[in-house]
């Protein structure tokens, strides 16, 4: 999916240069009583070896601000924050409870990120999740429903953020996650929608 962000980016930006600074891990939650054991990103989660994925993050952000020549040609650069993509969404709508306190939680989280960046009004892109069906009763997240509407009510009132919808249409490597024709489309519609947010800034 960076692959395709990076490059649809370069082709609306012309020769600008871009440079994506990724931290992920898959399986991860906002609420800290849906992370299990794959993390959670509330910083106040201290479960496991105590280090949350927004501890990560920021660890992640640190040592990228630590490099000043970036492309190596022997010149300082300055890394300009232009944007946050986010998907994730799924571990928190497997409980009512939990995916009711998503757009609190995802609010909270982004404006964290926001202010880590330094950028309050900094575009965010978030992927709104869909399901496989390919469960028992039909769906994998019991209360996706209400997750996706949380990711909905998120984006329309941040006047700095954008659904991604694309992900309705796409097909499935497992019960979890999208084939690569998914993740390839994914990157695109990523790129777009950052770049419509920039041009209202």
């Amino acid at each position: 999916m960076e692959l395709t962000l990076a490059r649809r980016l370069r082709e609306l930006n012309g020769s600008h240069p871009i440079a994506l600074l990724k931290y992920s891990k898959g399986g991860t939650s906002i609420h800290v009583d849906a992370a299990r054991d794959f993390g959670c990103w509330d910083p106040d989660f201290t479960k496991g070896n105590g280090v949350n994925q927004y501890d990560h993050f920021l660890a992640t952000l640190r040592r990228a601000l630590v490099v000043r020549d970036i492309d190596g040609d022997g010149t300082d650069d300055t890394l300009v924050p232009a944007g946050i993509v986010w998907m994730q969404g799924e571990s928190d709508a497997g409980d009512e409870a939990i995916a009711r306190q998503y757009e609190a939680n995802l609010r909270r989280l982004m404006d964290l990120i926001r202010a880590a960046l330094r950028v309050d009004d900094l575009p965010v892109v978030v992927g709104r999740i869909s399901d496989s069906g390919q469960d028992t009763d039909g769906k994998v997240w019991d209360f996706g429903d209400v997750l996706r509407q949380a990711q909905a009510n998120f984006c329309r009132k941040d006047a700095c953020a954008a659904l991604v919808t694309s992900t309705d249409g796409y097909g499935y490597s497992d019960k979890w996650h999208y084939d690569t024709a998914g993740y390839i489309d994914l990157g695109v519609h990523f790129a777009d929608a950052l770049y419509k947010l920039a041009q209202k800034k």
